[in-house]
């Protein structure tokens, strides 16, 4: 894979999404990590699936930053290269949010989207 592809694959974490995932996984002493996978259904096509995890699989790619870490599996990146996933705090309430540049459509709750 060249350079330019494997930047197309990074995903990124804002400082807010770290803070709140490292905030949640001391919470939790058994749990090291949020899994963030892309699986077929949602009112789009695909949707978003928030896991919290003790471990990695082998296939997994590690986003680190201030102590939080993010796990994605292979698959999974194919369809979120070049995100940036975010933790939002608004009149609308809390939630982690995926900005994905290859989303075409996505649903209003923000957690489904089609290619």
């Amino acid at each position: 894979m060249g350079a330019d592809a494997k930047t197309a694959m990074k995903v990124e974490m804002t400082d807010a999404a770290a803070k709140r995932i490292a905030r949640i996984v001391a919470g939790e002493p058994s749990k090291t990590a949020l899994r963030v996978s892309v699986e077929g259904g949602g009112c789009s096509g695909f949707s978003y699936k928030f896991d919290l995890v003790g471990e990695r699989n082998d296939d997994d790619v590690a986003i680190e930053k201030d102590g939080a870490t993010i796990l994605i599996d292979d698959l999974s990146l194919v369809y979120m290269g070049g995100s940036v996933i975010d933790f939002v705090d608004d009149l609308m309430g809390q939630s982690f949010q995926i900005r994905n540049p290859n989303a075409v459509a996505s649903c209003g709750c923000g957690t489904s989207f089609s290619i």
